[in-house]
């Protein structure tokens, strides 16, 4: 049997990409770019400190697609534009010069945008309003707005929306796409019965509530090439519903995951509150479980996966491949470093020192945040 080391820091495989151990940063919005959505120097030097930290791979924050309804957040980058896509040059190749892959997750944000430069109005698949206030965490007040039901000429324009960003993606040199499909954004608002009352091709069954997602992966792959990283992320909990549990239980789950098997996805990156726990009730299987059963394809855990013993135990038995770290990465940047060296490793609590009221919005990036020190890879220092 591996021990904890072996088993988290062995090298790993998605696609035709090496993976220098099972350690991924997930993705965090941090509301820190320019106000026209270019990746600044405060973002680069924030990615840099997980590169040189030892993660194997970083997932952007969620990055907008277009200049309509997608942009979430204000201070939101994006992959809308050239401009903003020639910004992102420069931290793509510092990520890359400490040995970690980049991937670009594209989100579009739907009802649950916040905070758009482009428009005041968002849409939905039907008629929807986020069942809680906005976030405020992300700068965000009050209640949102009803978003009005997108058209078919209007989804078919979004589609291209995100091919042109995953376009600019790759031409920035990142080495993947993921395509966000959880936590209330727009995709998983199709997914999501309670958002999604369509009655065309986009709506009822499981299968038609994730057709969006899968012309998206046809189309991205097509338009990225086979050999670029291509991924979704996937959840029941929502930004503004963190207990939304799916209507169907573990069969619909089994249903989603076995059609996303079938596409031309290279992983699916599983969003959770604790990722331990079962995922429908307490004697249903974990989310990981169910995803690897009915997929085959290689799965990115996330969530409460901080305790080495807790995340070696679910690659040991074959219930993940990866382990994606959101707050313990923000505690401890070069977690994989301190791991591997035998450092202490911080309690996620301290958490609460980074997103805190000492900036505004309390996720933004703080100059203090910069400024921990950072284990660098001995392999990279030499």
């Amino acid at each position: 049997m591996l021990n904890e080391k072996e088993l988290l820091l062995n090298q790993g495989t998605i696609g035709n990409h090496i993976f220098k151990n099972r350690y991924i940063v997930a993705p965090m919005t941090r509301v820190s770019s320019s106000q026209n959505g270019k990746p600044n120097e405060t973002v680069h030097r924030y990615y840099e400190r997980f590169a040189k930290g030892g993660f194997s791979a970083i997932i952007s924050e969620g990055i907008y697609p277009d200049t309509e309804h997608s942009q979430g957040y204000e201070c939101q980058p994006g992959l809308a534009t050239h401009e903003q896509m020639e910004a992102w040059k420069p931290i793509v190749e510092t990520i890359h010069e400490n040995r970690s892959l980049f991937i670009a997750q594209l989100m579009h944000a739907g009802a649950q945008s916040q905070g758009n430069a482009y428009t005041n109005e968002t849409v939905a698949p039907s008629v929807f309003t986020p069942p809680s206030d906005k976030v405020a965490l992300y700068g965000g007040q009050g209640s949102f707005p009803e978003a009005r039901p997108l058209s078919i000429e209007e989804i078919e324009q979004i589609k291209k929306g995100f091919v042109q960003a995953a376009r600019r993606a790759q031409e920035a040199g990142f080495d993947g796409i993921e395509l966000h499909g959880a936590n209330g954004y727009l995709l998983d608002q199709f997914l999501s019965e309670g958002s999604n009352q369509r009655g065309d091709a986009y709506g009822g069954s499981i299968e038609n509530r994730l057709k969006l997602i899968v012309d998206l992966i046809t189309e991205v792959r097509e338009a990225v090439g086979a050999t670029m990283l291509l991924g979704v992320r996937i959840s029941q909990m929502k930004a503004t519903d963190p207990s939304y549990k799916w209507e169907g239980g573990e069969a619909e789950a089994a249903t989603l995951f076995s059609a996303l098997g079938e596409t031309d996805i290279d992983y699916i990156h599983l969003s959770e509150r604790d990722a331990k726990i079962p995922a429908f009730g307490n004697d249903s299987m974990l989310m990981s479980e169910v995803a690897k059963r009915y997929s085959t394809k290689p799965i990115i855990a996330c969530g409460s996966l901080e305790n080495p013993a807790e995340a070696a135990k679910l690659i040991a038995i074959e219930q993940c491949d990866f382990i994606a770290l959101g707050r313990q990465a923000l505690v401890q940047p070069d977690f994989p470093n301190r791991f591997d060296q035998g450092e202490p490793l911080m309690e996620v609590s301290h958490v609460k020192h980074i997103l805190s009221d000492n900036t505004t919005p309390a996720a933004a990036i703080s100059e203090e945040e910069l400024k921990m020190d950072v284990i660098k890879n001995e392999e990279v220092t030499q």
